[in-house]
């Protein structure tokens, strides 16, 4: 059996307007459903995507929050400095939570949709043979 990871979909109020935010973060191709509520971001390489659809319930999630139900994160590593990335991000609508318990390591922000992300130093998130053979 082969399976290929290939996509993420992200619920949010506006699928274009999320789209188009992490267009401008990650280039790519974007392309808006003729079905209401549905967008996907096609990356470079065309073998990873990102979805977004429209949902009824777009309540942000509230980080940091203890009682919070559990939810899963984007992880992106990068070659720009974490300064640079910030203000750029920012400018695109990006928030980031005054908590960042990642010190240098990584970064924490808030998409326009309230969708939590975090950027890390490349060079931070390379497989190291050490991880390979202690996963044995």
């Amino acid at each position: 059996m082969t399976v290929t990871f290939y996509a993420v979909t992200l619920d949010c109020p506006d699928a274009d307007q999320l789209a188009r935010f992490y267009q401008g973060f990650l280039g790519g191709r974007r392309i808006v459903s003729d079905e209401d509520g549905y967008a996907v971001l096609v990356l470079e390489g065309g073998t990873v995507r990102l979805f977004f659809q429209k949902v009824g319930n777009p309540r942000p999630l509230r980080w940091p929050d203890p009682a919070a139900p559990r939810r899963q994160h984007l992880e992106f590593a990068v070659d720009e400095s974490l300064d640079e990335m910030e203000r750029r991000l920012e400018r695109l609508g990006a928030l980031v939570p005054e908590q960042q318990p990642g010190g240098d390591r990584f970064r924490v922000f808030v998409d326009p949709a309230g969708h939590l992300f975090c950027l890390a130093p490349r060079e931070t998130t390379e497989v190291t043979q050490k991880m390979l053979d202690s996963a044995r």
